[in-house]
């Protein structure tokens, strides 16, 4: 049997939105809209007049961009070990 979702209210810019969310990730999706909140007012206080929906496009691609970048970071460091695994067994291979 399939639990119903959970409704979670997240602000942005002192809106609020009521959103659903699986059991058990109320207090990520909370977390996530605190997050985005902060992105938003980040752009809304800049200085420059922008629309609500300039502002979440702007904030949904800076966090996309912050995401990619991390991914990419963590597969160039994850490829580095790698490599330094492989001449450790290559050293310790010519001492056996």
């Amino acid at each position: 049997m399939s639990q119903s979702p959970n409704t979670v209210t997240v602000k942005l810019l002192d809106k609020e939105y009521a959103l659903s969310c699986p059991p058990g990730a109320e207090q990520g999706l909370i977390e996530a809209g605190e997050h985005l909140n902060a992105k938003m007012s980040d752009i809304a206080n800049s200085g420059k007049l922008l629309g609500l929906e300039r502002i979440a496009i702007m904030a949904a691609l800076n966090l996309s961009y912050d995401n990619l970048n991390s991914t990419h970071s963590e597969n160039e460091s994850n490829e580095e070990i790698a490599t330094l695994i492989s001449t450790i067994d290559k050293t310790l291979a010519k001492f056996s």
